[in-house]
């Protein structure tokens, strides 16, 4: 069955589905670190946890934020829409990684995120790579309005996420998602400022 809707129509009804989702995330989020402060001696926290819980939050806001984008579609197709969704549940579940429904297990945070690094830094690395596509299937001139360093810091923070996956050493992880929080950062307050 084929349905007709006009562009602004789709887009707010793939917004309504697409904030849902997104909003769990920051739920996710803000849930965990409201269980930190209502227990705060129950687990000790994790300063590389911690970082990376304050990196997708970021991330999060960034992406409802660049997602204004989605406007300029013309024309929505199934496929679109599936991706566009599938994105949006991939930050739901990362998010989902950093505070697990339960602690009983682990005697810390530190604990528990080392126990799940390659699920966290996979799924990190394959929101690097979706936004490529995301940002292609905008238009190649939304891909040249990033600049060329663009795809160079996708491809070195997907790249980055990949090798986490496999180091054991605490010290490796913390000095990453520093670097990654200062470059999030930098790349928010120079490309998007402005919604549009």
């Amino acid at each position: 069955m084929e349905t007709s809707a006009t562009p602004s129509e789709a887009i707010f009804h793939v917004r309504a589905i697409f904030g849902v989702v997104i909003g769990l995330s920051i739920a996710h989020l803000l849930g965990g670190l409201a269980r930190l402060v209502q227990h705060p001696g129950s687990k000790r926290v994790y300063s590389v946890h911690l970082g990376w819980v304050a990196f997708l939050f970021t991330s999060v806001i960034h992406f409802w934020w660049f997602e204004f984008g989605l406007a300029y579609v013309e024309k929505w197709t199934f496929q679109h829409y599936l991706f566009i969704i599938t994105y949006a549940a991939l930050f739901y579940f990362t998010c989902a990684i950093l505070f697990p429904d339960r602690m009983d297990e682990y005697s810390s945070y530190a604990a528990y995120f080392h126990s799940r690094q390659k699920w966290f830094y996979g799924l990190l690395a394959s929101l690097f790579a979706i936004d490529v596509g995301d940002t292609l299937w905008k238009g190649t001139e939304h891909l040249q309005s990033l600049g060329p360093e663009y795809l160079i810091r996708q491809a070195s923070m997907c790249a980055a996420a990949v090798i986490a996956m496999f180091v054991n050493n605490r010290r490796f992880h913390l000095v990453l998602v520093l670097v990654m929080l200062a470059f999030q950062f930098y790349w928010i307050l120079t490309r998007y400022k402005v919604l549009g």
